[in-house]
């Protein structure tokens, strides 16, 4: 089942432009007169298209001035590609906000794109998809962001403080990483497969189609030509694209060096097509030698050159721990309930759309039981809500001791409690079910000298592998249904409904 399926990933559509672009092209009788009249009905996107196959980028020899033109000398794919990249940005563009810089987003894309083409010619390699491949090669982290906002800037602190690989994090969070979210865009809005497979191993080129390798590498490259400029370890990405690729292709590292700059120069002209303001971006060398003169300046030596860098960056490293704590925290109380301290409805429902997800990627079981406790009015009224908050405490303390360490167990709202059993079948959650209602029978809450003894009702349901499909709203209402049975079937009890097949 597509990841993009389940209800916790909406995928957008594409732009309209974007889909007749495509359509046009899939056509078996597919001409430029055909293109260029869906182009030209959008001015604005006309004269990008002619500002960048005007540009240095693709020198040609004799100006262009049409779009019929265009396509007669960069060829239908080449054109194709130019219009979707400024369609697809310019729909998926938005103002910095939260902790995420849509324009640095996209300035570093362009920058992978126009590197992918630049890398490509060196090792005279030629593909006309690679420059919109390249530039939308890190999509899912748009999507996973628009989608996903507070926890997507969970993964992105994380990242920053601990440095760890980017996929690792997303897989721990969500249990599906950028890559796969954006292959299945990609395959989702009709691109040729060719892109959203690339685009699907980028980062893990080993796992990448044979026949699609080099235009995978490509695309890993161009992430690290990018990095050099939108980057911490500008230098360390350079030695790495240099051992990678020089040995290779029996190519000398000042080809690269002098790639690198290249890709600046080249980035400047084609992020001004996108509206995307380039800022300081100058080539590489230009850079050490700024750094060099500024050090030559100031009469440091190197020793107190890499003092006070190491002491900068653990005080960086100090703040940045600081506040992914202080994010954590706040993360904590937003999702825990303030009486029990267990997770909350809301967070239950995150909860259910993940391992819901992972149940069917992974071909996994799970399980969910609703429960609450029996008359908990009649405790309220005899003993008062101090002695019933008490109860609640016990309660949760019982369950948390009862269950397995994957278990998650919520307060679903007032004395209605969850747990999810992950990678359990239903005969295993009813077994856990009819343990927790027996322990609860025994537990003993004591207030003011008073013994206060509860029982409760418990509906089960789960997902059988077998089945075809799983749908988190049917899995609650089938759980509910459950307790609603027990309830009315004299309580203290387990009931158990199956899911639809």
């Amino acid at each position: 089942m597509p990841i993009l399926a389940t209800k916790d990933i909406k995928l957008p559509s594409p732009p309209a432009i974007a889909l007749r672009i495509l359509e046009a092209v899939k056509k078996d009788d597919a001409s430029f007169e055909d293109l260029a009249r869906i182009i030209e009905v959008d001015p604005a996107l006309t004269a990008k298209i002619l500002k960048v196959s005007n540009s240095s980028f693709y020198s040609m020899a004799s100006q262009i001035n049409t779009i019929g033109k265009a396509l007669s000398v960069l060829g239908l794919n080449v054109t194709k590609n130019i219009a979707l990249s400024f369609v697809i940005a310019k729909e998926l563009a938005g103002p910095a906000e939260g902790g995420f810089d849509f324009n640095y987003f996209w300035k570093r894309a362009v920058t992978s794109a126009v590197s992918a083409e630049l890398l490509a010619a060196k090792l005279s390699y030629r593909n006309d998809d690679l420059f919109v491949s390249a530039l939308l090669q890190d999509i899912g982290v748009l999507i996973l962001y628009l989608c996903r906002p507070d926890e997507y800037r969970q993964v992105l602190d994380e990242k920053r403080v601990s440095g760890r690989p980017i996929l690792d994090i997303e897989q721990r969070v969500f249990g599906f990483d950028h890559q796969e979210v954006g292959a299945e865009l990609l395959a989702e809005w009709g691109l040729p497969e060719s892109f959203s497979q690339t685009v699907g191993c980028h980062h893990k080129t080993d796992d990448c189609p044979p026949d699609l390798r080099m235009q995978a590498d490509l695309l890993n490259w161009s992430t690290m030509l990018a990095s050099i400029y939108f980057g911490s370890l500008s230098v360390e990405k350079g030695q790495q694209l240099k051992a990678e690729v020089c040995p290779r292709f029996k190519i000398k590292e000042e080809v690269i060096d002098s790639l690198i700059d290249e890709v600046a120069e080249k980035s400047v002209e084609i992020l001004s097509t996108f509206d995307i303001d380039p800022g300081d971006m100058k080539p590489f060398s230009m850079l050490l030698q700024d750094a060099n003169e500024e050090l030559r300046r100031i009469n440091l030596s190197y020793e107190q050159v890499v003092m006070q860098a190491k002491q900068a960056r653990r005080k960086a490293e100090e703040l940045a721990t600081e506040l992914l704590e202080a994010n954590v925290k706040l993360r904590e109380m937003a999702f825990r309930d303030g009486l029990t301290g267990l997770y909350n409805y809301r967070y239950f429902q995150e909860l259910m759309d993940r391992e819901v997800s992972r149940s069917m990627r992974h071909h996994l079981g799970l399980s969910l039981m609703l429960f609450d406790i029996d008359h908990f009015k009649d405790v309220n009224d005899t003993y008062g809500h101090p002695a019933g908050d008490k109860v609640l405490q016990n309660l949760a303390e019982l369950v948390q001791s009862t269950m397995r360490i994957s278990d998650i167990v919520v307060r679903y709202g007032g004395e209605e409690f969850a747990v999810i059993l992950p990678s359990t079948d239903l005969g295993g959650c009813k077994v856990f079910a009819t343990r927790l209602r027996r322990r609860v029978e025994e537990m003993e809450t004591v207030v003011n000298g008073m013994i206060i003894r509860i029982t409760i009702s418990i509906g089960v349901t789960g997902y059988d592998v077998a089945q075809k499909s799983l749908d988190k709203t049917l899995m609650i209402k089938a759980a509910d249904s459950a307790l609603y049975k027990a309830k009315h079937g004299g309580r203290n009890r387990v009931e158990v409904e199956l899911l639809p097949a």
